[in-house]
């Protein structure tokens, strides 16, 4: 495990599902998604960073793929770092 993992568990349900997730994992799941899959990346996603022994309970749920993006979701958004990001707006005002 690398040093910028993080280890973060989810509760589905009545389930506990303990994921490691790495710069490269959230990497090469927005490197698959296009216009036209989703669902896949997403998968591949909670399948190869769940705990080994928790996996075959996982893709259960993964038969649903509204889940399968609800919970894909809910890792990115706790993996995400909490920074305050604002947009600065331009000035209207016309310099001389």
């Amino acid at each position: 495990m690398s040093t910028n993992s993080r280890e973060i568990t989810l509760e589905v349900g009545d389930k506990e599902f303990s994921f490691s997730l790495s710069p490269q994992d959230v990497t090469k799941y927005f490197n698959a998604l296009t216009a036209t899959n989703k669902v896949a990346p997403s998968f591949n996603l909670l399948s190869t960073t769940v705990n080994q022994e928790q996996r075959a309970g996982l893709r259960e749920l993964l038969a649903n793929p509204v889940l399968t993006m609800q919970i894909a979701g809910a890792l990115l958004e706790e993996y995400a770092p909490d920074v305050e990001i604002l947009v600065k707006k331009p000035s209207n005002t016309l310099t001389a």
